[in-house]
C-alpha cells in the first residue's frame, strides 16, 4: 500500500490511495471536520458520538461492519444511513481517521 501526503485542515497528513489516514496520531477534530466537509456531511453531536464509537472500536481491534455498528447501541442502521448517507461505514471511518474496514469493498 502506497502512502501519500495531503494537506488537510492546514496539516500535512499521511493517507493511502483511497484517502484514509495511515497514521491516526495525525487526526484531530479539525481534520475530521475537513474530511466531513469533503464528504458533504455536516457534523452534529450525533455524528461525533458515532465517530468516537468507531475510533474506540478500532483502538480495541474490533472488526467493524454495518451490522456490528447497527447493534452497538450507539446508533441503529437506519440512523447510521441518515447520518452518513453515502456508504456510511466507509464515510464514517474515513472521517474518524481510521482504516477502511475489511468488510467494505
Amino acid at each position: 500500500m502506497t502512502n501519500y501526503e495531503r494537506t488537510i485542515a492546514g496539516k500535512s497528513i499521511a493517507v493511502n490511495e483511497e484517502g484514509y489516514l495511515t497514521n491516526f496520531s495525525q487526526w484531530d477534530e479539525k481534520v475530521g471536520e475537513a474530511l466531513a466537509d469533503e464528504a458533504h456531511v455536516p457534523l452534529t453531536p450525533r455524528h461525533w458520538e458515532v465517530l468516537k464509537y468507531l475510533q474506540n472500536e478500532q483502538k480495541n481491534n474490533v472488526a467493524l461492519s454495518i451490522r456490528r455498528v447497527g447493534k452497538c447501541g450507539v446508533v441503529d442502521i437506519k440512523e447510521f444511513y441518515q447520518l452518513f448517507p453515502t456508504a456510511p461505514l466507509k464515510t464514517a471511518t474515513k472521517i474518524a481517521g481510521i482504516p477502511k474496514p475489511a468488510s467494505c469493498i
